[in-house]
This record gives C-alpha cells, structure tokens and sequence, in this order.
C-alpha cells in the first residue's frame, strides 16, 4: 500500500477512551511508532502504518473495534467477520444492506442504512432515538463503511456530497481530503452521496484477496482503499520515482497515458482524484516520510521535492503541518 499521512486529530480520539480508563498510553504510542510530542500540535500528522499499528493496539486494549464510541463494544474479530460475509454478495447494493444490517445488529447507538434514488446513492448513519453518539464515532463508520465499499468493487468510489449531523467541527478542512469538496453540517442524518450507477458494480473479492485486505486493514481504510491498478496510483508511482524538479506537467502525463487532457481530467474525477491534489498529497507525504525515518537535511530534501528555495519548502510545510520541517523532525524524536 502507498504512503499516506493521517490527522493527529484521529490519534487524539484513538486515544480518549483509554486515558478516560487511567490506562497509560505510552506503550501504545511506542508501538505505533508515534512520538508523545506531536499530540501538541492539532496539524501534526502521522503516517497510515502508524495510525494503523494504534487502532489494533486500542482495540486490543478496549477490546473494542469502535473505540467504545457506542454502548456496546465492537469486539475485536467483528470487522473481520463483517468483510467475511460481504465478499460473498454479488453486487455492492447487496453487500452494502448487508453491512447496514451487521452494523445495526451490533451497534445500539447508531442505526446505519444504504437509501438511493435515480441518480444518487446514500450511505447514512443516524443516531437512535434518546441517544447523542459521539463524533468520532460517526467518523470511524464513514471510514469503515466506505473503505470497504471501495475495496469490494476494486475501485475508490468518488463521494460527490457528505452530510453531517452534528455542528461543523474545527477539523472540517481534513473532511474535504476525507469526503468531499460538498460537506454541509448541522443536517438531520450523516450520509455520504456518491452515483448510483456503483450499486450496480460487482462484488470482485474472494477468500484470497480478503486475507490481504485484513493484512492492510486498518491503514487501508482510512486511506479509503487506492486501487493499485488506478490512474491516481499509475500517476503517484511515476511522480514518485521522478525526481521532483522533474515532474512532468498535465498535458505530458495524458500523452505519455495515451489521452488527451480532458479524458485524464474525467477519469481523474472519476477517481475522487485531481492531479494537482496527487502532487500536493505526494509531496506532503514524502517531506513526512523524510523527516522521520531519513538524516537528510531539510534543504536537502527541499531540493528532492522540487522546491527551488528552501524557504518556500519551510512555507509548505507550515502550510501542511503547523510547524516548520526542523521543529517538526524534533517533535518526531522527542521522547
């Protein structure tokens, strides 16, 4: 799986319900790879491993899937028992009633559902009756519920409008990355509404490809499942491997696709992708990846990410992050 960063935010809510138990979360974020320090500052990010090695260090602990954001827990095993029935179904409208149906089953302060009409589906969550979920909870749904979905038909399912039922959080530029550009808040259901034409899409999973989605998960979902095959990873693996002050524009990366400009365009969105989003998300990425695993100086990698000063690399950064490459490498160490 390709590289991704993820929210300090959702470390933080990982996190909530274990301190709430006085248990220490120090041996958690040592496994995880995660320094204490960054938990300062909201715009820390973390990469999708990291994230992922905490989520199963909390749940292990909670024995909890869902990070006790409802009153029954979620116990560990049910997500895997959960994709276990789905590959089994033939389309995604099928697989998806029946997670609405695990999810319902399992969960008693959330009621999850699949509505659609002519034009669009909607993937909804609702809280039952005399009952206030927690946000995070809704979160963790929307990134399992969707993730899944995305990796039953091999494909990332473009979410054309997000709804929430609750206030508009601080936090609400990480839904645009996460969701959509489309969100509105304070509705009367949380939904995603993406085409409907997807129910349509076959369900091409098996027991083979099920044991290394579970190898992946959860960093693959939160990451919404990339299909490898995809335009956006065929792009991302050639920017990738490019040095930085090298990438090609648009127009070469439709030729060298055999498209033109307009075609790349559509299928890009189809995607849920931009090209100026890959490059953004790339670089942001890699400038992570350097500053905690590589010694190379900050103007060193300023030059591998194309940056022709190192004072605008330093302005990006802040830009991403909240903190300036130096002081954020020192954060990743701090112990």
């Amino acid at each position: 799986m390709g590289k991704g960063s993820i929210s300090i935010y959702f470390v933080q809510s990982a996190l909530e319900p274990v301190i709430a138990r006085g248990i220490d979360i120090g041996p958690l974020l040592r496994n995880a790879g995660i320094s204490p320090a960054l938990l300062l500052s909201a715009q820390s990010r973390v990469t999708a491993q990291n994230f992922s090695f905490l989520w199963l260090g909390v749940a292990h602990v909670l024995n909890d899937e869902l990070f006790n954001q409802d009153a029954r827990r979620m116990k560990v095993g049910s997500f895997a028992m959960l994709c276990q029935t789905l590959i089994h179904c033939d389309t995604l409208h099928t697989a998806l009633q029946r997670m609405a149906r695990f999810f319902n089953l399992l969960l008693d302060d959330f009621h999850c559902a699949i509505e659609s009409d002519a034009r669009h589906a909607h993937l909804t969550i609702r809280e039952t009756a005399g009952r206030v979920p927690h946000v995070f909870g809704f979160e963790t749904l929307l990134m399992m519920q969707h993730g899944v979905a995305c990796w039953l038909v091999g494909r990332r399912i473009p979410i054309r409008a997000a709804a929430f039922a609750y206030p508009e959080p601080s936090r609400s530029a990480e839904y645009h990355r996460m969701y959509s550009e489309q969100l509105s808040f304070n509705e009367d259901t949380t939904r995603l509404t993406f085409d409907a034409a997807n129910l349509a899409l076959p369900v091409i999973q098996n027991q083979d490809s099920l044991k290394e989605f579970l190898r992946g998960a959860p960093a693959n979902i939160v990451l919404k499942y990339k299909n490898s095959t995809g335009l956006a990873a065929q792009i991302r693996r050639r920017l990738r491997a490019a040095a930085r002050t090298e990438w090609p524009d648009f127009e070469v990366v439709a030729d060298s696709l055999n498209m033109t400009p307009s075609t790349l365009r559509r299928r890009l969105d189809e995607e849920g992708q931009s090209f100026q989003a890959i490059k953004d998300q790339l670089r942001r990425d890699m400038a992570i990846d350097y500053l905690c695993h590589t010694a190379k100086s900050v103007a060193d990698i300023a030059g591998e990410l194309g940056f022709a000063e190192a004072s605008a690399f330093h302005r990006a950064f802040k830009k991403w992050t909240g903190a300036c490459p130096g002081e954020y490498r020192q954060r990743v160490h701090a112990r």
